[in-house]
């Protein structure tokens, strides 16, 4: 099979509206949490999340087109043009039906979808934008990708809940690594800070109502955790095979060598207890990669800040790792961005190459407490970024439904 290395990043991110950006201020523990701006949260237990700042929609797009796009579209094309700016692709250069999209998205166009309903509530003769379904759609992300770039090879949307931008990583590097396609725009974008993703979580009881003090209530592994918070953004990928990255001499920040996919088959919302299904999908990735669990150096964990899903992946991790556990760095950086859902995989896979390249290992922060339902001898990177050698590093992300994924990054070499 190919090889598919890591030839474009992109991202934006409630700590950062660039890649370098955000890789600063994840390396220096910079909290993405603060009250909600995007609309009056007052009436809500939750009153916070993890917004992107400072972002400009006419930085990047005109009137006309804008009214066009969901904020997680825009999102996703934000963050593809920064990554296919990095990665030097000269769209005259190559071949365009062997260039693809996949993306994930869990929820698609939902600020979309809550404004055109409350605005027919309560008329005679509802009406609704001939542009609603369009830009509610998931699908719509890398469809709007593809028609920018002239993309014309494999272009689709994984929906998996929070696993979704890492199914579509996934499914991009088989892509690839399968010789169906030279270069694979990927990764996933999401908007759900919006009155119903925040009533939902919030009905659901998953989401912290640590309002005093937000910028601490994403404490994965702390004893006190009360919830995950809830964020946005995006972030992009260029996959490409390995020889067509090399014959036009394009920068490489890291390669993927394994992936997988499982099912808890459990329950709608809770993990497995005993992470069975993280178990499993992390066996399956480090299989698919060919290296033993001692190969691995970082573990970017999916790490909700739940009081259930924390202790399930600290006990997988544990199983799956054995002694090499206490020789890992683990970081949970949702601490940082809050869990930005369907695009969650995306970003975590840009921490993970981070880690890969500056050699730090971003940190967990605001951990006061220890849990004693977890093991204190792991190093979970806490309150500040540690400096090592990474190697290999492994990306987990599982959502509601029991969807499990795990992709595996490895410091790019010639062998």
């Amino acid at each position: 099979m190919k090889r598919v290395v890591v030839t474009g990043v992109g991202a934006i991110t409630p700590i950062g509206n660039t890649y370098p950006e955000y890789a600063d201020n994840l390396i220096a523990g910079k909290s993405g949490a603060g009250p909600i701006t995007r609309f009056d949260p007052e009436k809500f237990k939750t009153r916070f999340a993890c917004e992107v700042k400072g972002y400009n929609h006419l930085d990047h797009f005109d009137r006309k087109e804008f009214k066009r796009l969901d904020r997680f579209s825009q999102f996703a094309l934000v963050a593809a043009e920064e990554a296919m700016q990095d990665s030097g692709l000269d769209l005259e250069k190559i071949k365009l039906n062997r260039a693809g999209v996949i993306w994930g998205s869990g929820i698609g166009g939902f600020e979309t979808i809550e404004r055109e309903i409350e605005a027919s509530v309560g008329s005679s003769r509802p009406r609704y934008s001939p542009f609603l379904i369009p830009m509610l759609i998931a699908d719509i992300a890398p469809g709007h990708i593809s028609m920018k770039y002239g993309f014309r090879g494999a272009n689709y949307t994984t929906v998996s809940a929070c696993a979704s931008a890492s199914n579509a990583i996934s499914a991009a590097f088989d892509y690839i690594r399968l010789g169906r396609g030279d270069i694979a725009v990927t990764g996933g974008s999401e908007a759900s800070v919006t009155k119903a993703g925040i009533g939902g979580f919030s009905s659901m009881k998953a989401l912290s109502q640590r309002n005093e003090a937000p910028e601490k209530a994403s404490r994965p592994f702390d004893k006190n955790r009360d919830g995950f918070v809830l964020g946005e953004g995006g972030a992009a990928l260029i996959l490409e095979e390995l020889d067509h990255a090399l014959a036009r001499g394009a920068k490489i920040y890291a390669e993927v060598v394994g992936s997988g996919s499982t099912a808890d088959a459990y329950h709608m919302t809770a993990p497995h207890p005993d992470g069975l299904g993280a178990k499993e999908v992390m066996h399956m990735a480090l299989e698919d990669a060919g290296i033993e669990p001692t190969a691995i150096d970082y573990i970017n964990v999916h790490g909700t800040s739940t009081p259930l899903g924390d202790v399930a992946e600290t006990k997988a991790i544990k199983y799956v790792f054995g002694e090499h556990v206490y020789k890992l760095n683990i970081s949970s950086t949702k601490s940082m961005t809050g869990h930005l859902l369907g695009a969650a995989g995306a970003v975590e896979a840009l921490a993970c190459i981070i880690a890969i390249n500056r050699g730090i290992v971003p940190p967990t922060i605001n951990h006061e407490t220890n849990d004693p339902d977890l093991d204190e001898k792991i190093n979970f990177t806490l309150n500040k970024a540690q400096t090592r050698e990474v190697n290999y590093a492994l990306s987990n992300t599982f959502g509601f439904g029991g969807h499990n994924c795990t992709v595996i990054f490895k410091k790019f070499g010639d062998k």
